[in-house]
């Protein structure tokens, strides 16, 4: 039997066009209106495999023991920090996410703001709108464009891989801070290797793609943010808590470089936030991940996996117990 622990209107967004027949012909599926608890415990203790989205409860040994026969949990998202507890792994359940589904849609956001900055299509679109008239293009324009940039990535993750495969179709540099990456795979990257503090003075775009730990929280400090070039560009699609915020307030209030937040520290700012009223900086709502039609590739792939788990095949994307202190 499988459960899936997901809001009816999540749901109805991940399983669409059939995206559930095949397993509902290999299993039971019973959906989760809001918390486990709600499904008759003699269906819970039959489970084999839990689907979890956004918003699912703690999973932990207590849980596990209202569920026996449980053996793997499926996330329909990326990260299973907040609901995973790491006793689950360590009893035997295999844990599997869509991480890798996820990253590719976030490098895709991420591809977009990358060349947007590059052609300068947020600062001249609002420049071209205050004049209402043609622009003295060569002043304005000539340092912009793609070719021959330099785009700092800063973290290997699942994202920041994915990233850096979709800018080799572009004649820039890529350099690349990631403590744990080495030469070997740096080559293998196609990335030069640099320390934090040059990829953000070389940089004419930086990306920030690391996890959100303990070893990361603030790590982009102000020295960092004033020692980017004055026609740089910031884009943050990891984690707020990894930026010193009111630095970065500070230094985009200059009005030389520019940002592309897609989180912020708190998620949603306050209202009188200064963020909100700055010409340099582009917030938007969290939504480099999957959102909206995306979700079905998520939906889809965490099918897959609880077919696996029922074929008793091995998972495309299990979760290790040593993945943990690294993951976002």
């Amino acid at each position: 039997m499988v459960i899936i622990d997901a809001p009816v209107e999540l749901a109805d967004e991940l399983f669409v066009h059939g995206v559930l027949d095949t397993l509902q012909t290999r299993a039971h599926v019973v959906h989760s209106v809001d918390r486990l608890e709600q499904i008759d415990e003699h269906l819970r203790a039959r489970a084999e495999v839990l689907i979890t989205s956004w918003g699912t409860q703690l999973i932990d040994v207590e849980v596990l023991q209202s569920m026996p026969a449980l053996r793997a949990i499926v996330h329909t998202g990326g990260t299973i920090r907040s609901f995973v507890h790491p006793d689950v792994i360590a009893a035997g359940i295999v844990v599997s996410t869509q991480a890798e589904e996820n990253a590719k849609i976030v490098a895709e956001y991420t591809l977009a703001m990358v060349v947007a900055s590059l052609k300068g299509i947020f600062a001249t679109a609002r420049r071209y709108r205050h004049e209402k008239g043609a622009l003295n293009r060569w002043p304005l324009l000539q340092t912009l464009g793609v070719t021959g940039k330099t785009i700092g990535i800063i973290g290997a993750s699942r994202v920041g891989q994915a990233v850096i495969a979709l800018l080799r179709r572009y004649d820039v540099e890529v350099v690349l801070y990631d403590p744990y990456v080495d030469d070997a795979t740096a080559l293998e990257l196609g990335v030069r290797k640099v320390d934090l503090c040059e990829l953000m003075r070389a940089s004419d775009v930086v990306s920030l793609h690391a996890p959100a730990t303990a070893e990361t929280a603030g790590m982009i400090t102000r020295e960092h943010l004033l020692s980017m070039k004055p026609t740089a560009t910031f884009i943050n699609t990891a984690r707020g808590s990894l930026v010193d915020q009111a630095a970065l307030l500070d230094v985009l209030a200059e009005g030389n470089v520019t940002a592309v937040l897609d989180v912020t520290d708190p998620m949603v700012l306050d209202a009188e936030d200064a963020l909100w009223d700055l010409d340099t900086v582009l917030l938007t709502p969290h939504i480099a991940g999957a959102v909206g039609s995306d979700l079905r590739l998520l939906g889809a792939g965490a099918v897959a996996e609880a077919l696996r788990v029922l074929d008793r095949a091995p998972l495309h994307y299990a979760v290790l117990a040593s993945d943990l202190p690294r993951l976002a």
